[in-house]
């Protein structure tokens, strides 16, 4: 045997009798096959998926069988290939996608407005898979924790205006268009001026020209800046996008973000995502009981406890979660702190009596329901306690509890207020689960943001937003399920998934043969005979 200094490799040029199978180019336990064995498992026409239900007699050339793009879409999710040109890149020379697609190569358009138009059918996909881990039982079905989080759209800040930001946009352009206004009435009189010469800097040529096409040009960003103005006053929107029509800019502690903010309620189990909402609110006041009822929804539990942080407070959104079964838990706002800063009582110096309907102010004095309902800015029905003018006058405390104008102390007190009375005090015993709530719902959100890198969307308008968001949700979960359950035991609960639809489909077809052959025997020569 002759030495080599390294390994040979085998020559370009050798020819092969047998030409090795593109299935021994993947191996058995290759997480390639868990993508084949789910999609195979899913009945794409019944989750909408376009072309899915396409027969044998249509005419025209056939079209891409939605399960091969979206097996592509599911591998290049998975591992960090989103780009529809990447993706079509990889189809070519990438080997596990070459035995994924048996060798087809779709072009990029093709990929692209796949993603584009089964953007439902992509949610339905999500709800699907979270049907399947809730059939495994991976997910607990009692605890879920809820957060969302900002995500860049495909729009830059400076693509978004608001009233504000419109508003000076126009006085700065009239500012302008009145220095260039003054700059031709300058030239004018100074050519004026100019007696028996050849004027030729005048209005309509020269610098005076120029500045005249200035001037048209600034006019004409100023009506346009006057539109998006009044579009805005008529639609009654804070924000136009020019780019994404529905991308907003987002603002949290002090950062803004051009996109949207991602929703996500999240199982304690397994921190696998059970529900998710994409919207272009900055503020999650209001997400909370949408998104409790859709996890409820989607894990079928009676009950369901619900953590989310202090910006989900609200008291109509915890009323809402009672009402449908909910127990949320929420930390609730410190607020009355202006009040103490002053040295003045505050909501919860005032002890509330059920058993008369009064509260009792720290002096002991009682404030009585005034008659009458009121409704705050909020929406909230509120009856108001007042205390007694004539003891307020003689109370010690009186610097401590009215300000310098008030003659008596009044409260509103909300007509639901017993289920915030509720919630405070759950909250007394809820160090624990608000310490888990962090651990549970961020996982999800920092693997997607600093594992795969998903800090943005690559579409555009909430329809496909959402449909990209379900793929990013889609692939966390698959791989989570994946290593949780391990590659056979993925694969072998996905066979069993489409056994029984092709049971199910056996079964209806025996159903369907039962009913047709007696139609086919009897009825049908009858008819043929007397129709001849």
């Amino acid at each position: 045997m002759a030495n080599r200094t390294f390994k040979p490799g085998e020559s370009r040029h050798q020819a092969c009798l047998l030409p090795p199978r593109v299935e021994d180019y993947v191996g058995p336990d290759n997480p390639v096959r868990a993508i084949e064995s789910f999609v195979c498992a899913l009945d794409l026409a019944k989750l909408g998926f376009r072309h899915a239900d396409r027969g044998l007699d249509e005419a025209g050339q056939p079209p891409y069988d939605p399960a091969d793009l979206l097996k592509l879409y599911l591998y290049g999710y998975i591992n960090q290939v989103r780009s529809s040109r990447r993706l079509e890149r990889e189809a070519c020379r990438n080997l596990e996608l070459i035995w994924l697609l048996k060798s087809l190569k779709p072009g990029y358009r093709t990929i692209a407005n796949f993603r584009k138009e089964n953007w439902a059918a992509l949610k339905a996909v999500n709800r699907r898979f979270v049907l399947v881990i809730r059939t495994l039982g991976l997910v607990g079905g009692s605890v879920v924790a809820i957060d969302g989080s900002f995500f860049h759209g495909d729009a830059s800040k400076a693509s978004i205006f608001t009233r504000k930001r419109l508003a000076e946009q126009i006085a700065k352009l009239d500012q302008e268009i009145e220095a260039y206004g003054k700059s031709l009435r300058d030239n004018d009189a100074a050519e004026a001026r100019k007696a028996g010469k050849d004027r030729l800097n005048g209005p309509g040529g020269g610098d005076g020209g120029d500045i005249g096409i200035r001037v048209a040009a600034l006019m004409a960003n100023r009506a346009r800046a006057q539109g998006d103005l009044a579009r805005l006053e008529e639609t009654g929107e804070t924000q136009l996008s020019l780019t994404d029509p529905d991308a907003r800019l987002l603002v949290k502690s002090g950062q803004g973000v051009a996109g949207y903010n991602v929703q996500a309620a999240v199982d304690d189990k397994h921190n696998l995502i059970v529900a998710s909402e994409v919207v272009n609110d900055s503020s999650d006041v209001g997400q909370l009981h949408a998104m409790a009822k859709a996890a409820k929804d989607a894990l079928e539990a009676e009950t369901l406890q619900a953590l989310a942080d202090e910006g989900y407070y609200s008291s109509l959104e915890l009323k809402a979660c009672e009402d449908d079964g909910i127990v949320a838990y929420v930390p609730v706002p410190e607020s009355g702190g202006h009040l103490e800063k002053k040295g003045r009582f505050n909501l919860k110096n005032f002890a509330y009596d059920a058993a008369v309907d009064v509260y009792r102010c720290p002096a002991g004095e009682l404030l009585r329901p005034m008659p009458g309902h009121w409704e705050n800015i909020s929406g909230r029905t509120e009856i108001r306690y007042a205390s007694s003018t004539k003891n307020c006058r003689a109370c010690p405390l009186k610097t401590r509890c009215l300000s310098p104008k008030a003659s008596r102390r009044t409260i509103a007190r909300w007509e639901h207020e017993d289920v915030l009375e509720r919630h405070r005090a759950r909250m007394q015993a809820s160090g624990e689960l608000m310490r888990r709530r962090s651990a549970i719902v961020e996982h999800p959100f920092g693997t997607l943001k600093c594992r795969a890198g998903y800090r943005h969307f690559l579409v555009r308008g909430f329809n496909k937003v959402r449909g990209e968001w379900s793929l990013m949700a889609l692939c966390y979960n698959f791989t989570r399920v994946l290593n949780i359950l391990g590659f056979e035991r993925f694969v072998a609960e996905m066979a069993k998934a489409l056994s029984s639809r092709k049971r199910l489909r056996g079964a209806v077809r025996e159903v369907l043969k039962r009913i047709l052959d007696p139609f086919w025997t009897q009825i049908a020569p009858r008819l043929s005979h007397r129709l001849t």
